[in-house]
């Protein structure tokens, strides 16, 4: 079981997680704030705001996988207990895609994403718009339940399957991953502020993140329940890793399109 979590079908599942949980619909909905915030105050540091909060929140979840590795050698964890916190995460989903469903639905008003963890963070800490500050946002993100709860099972599950050195590769794999998506929120999302300075399209962009944020909370939690129900749904190391593939895919194509401008001007200055 060693060889499993450093293989690299191991190495792959947790770079896939990681893309996945970078579109977080809490993620979103914190960068999204934190972006349109830092362009205010310090416009040049805004590209890097999803870039500081995925450091802050990976490196914190590595160390929880990575303590609890060590804590479970000793402390054995209760069977129902690791069952009700494993559906945490799944309720967490369904309340964050109906929040934001009900704001998009709502006529006549300005829509911006939301997400229940962001309603935890002190506004003052919000407001900042240093690196520092933008980092302890994400290191408190990973604070809360559904963050602590998965790194708390890798951790678990390294101890029976590597111990720290496999949580610490498993975690540090995943921030990887979390860092692309969060990097690509962040600097797409700025790049339409530049452009439109906050008006008809950037709004148009914002109620897009609403839909993706809808659709990705309640097409996991719908995947969680149903490989609860029927376990032979659930994905293999083998499609997961063609949903990396396809993760990184689509990220290369939105990178594409976020400098389209400067492509199209390197292209006129070849002819």
């Amino acid at each position: 079981m060693t060889t499993d979590l450093i293989s690299f079908s191991g190495v792959m599942l947790m770079f896939v997680l990681g893309l996945r949980h970078g579109l977080d619909p809490d993620h979103i909905a914190c960068i999204d704030g934190l972006t349109w915030r830092t362009v205010e105050h310090n416009r040049r540091l805004a590209p890097w705001v999803g870039t500081l909060f995925a450091i802050g929140h990976g490196l914190l979840v590595t160390a929880i996988a990575v303590g609890v590795s060590r804590l479970t050698r000793t402390v054995s964890v209760p069977a129902p207990l690791v069952m009700v916190f494993g559906w945490i995460p799944t309720a967490l989903l369904l309340f964050v895609g109906t929040l934001n469903l009900r704001q998009l639905l709502r006529s006549g008003q300005v829509y911006q994403p939301t997400g229940w963890k962001l309603r935890l963070i002190p506004v003052r800490l919000r407001n900042h718009s240093n690196p520092l500050a933008i980092v302890l946002v994400g290191v408190l993100f990973a604070t809360v339940f559904d963050t602590a709860t998965q790194a708390s099972a890798w951790g678990y599950v390294a101890t029976n399957n590597g111990g720290m050195v496999a949580a610490l590769s498993a975690g540090l794999v995943f921030t990887g991953g979390m860092i692309i998506t969060d990097t690509l929120d962040g600097r797409l999302l700025y790049r339409v502020i530049r452009r439109t300075d906050g008006q008809a399209a950037g709004r148009r962009f914002r109620r897009a993140l609403g839909w993706l944020i809808v659709t990705l909370s309640y097409g996991v939690a719908a995947y969680n329940i149903g490989k609860a129900l029927l376990p032979a749904i659930e994905l293999d190391d083998r499609a997961y890793s063609l949903v990396g593939l396809s993760l990184l895919s689509i990220v290369a194509l939105m990178w594409a399109w976020s400098h389209r401008d400067r492509l199209q001007r390197k292209v006129m200055a070849t002819r």
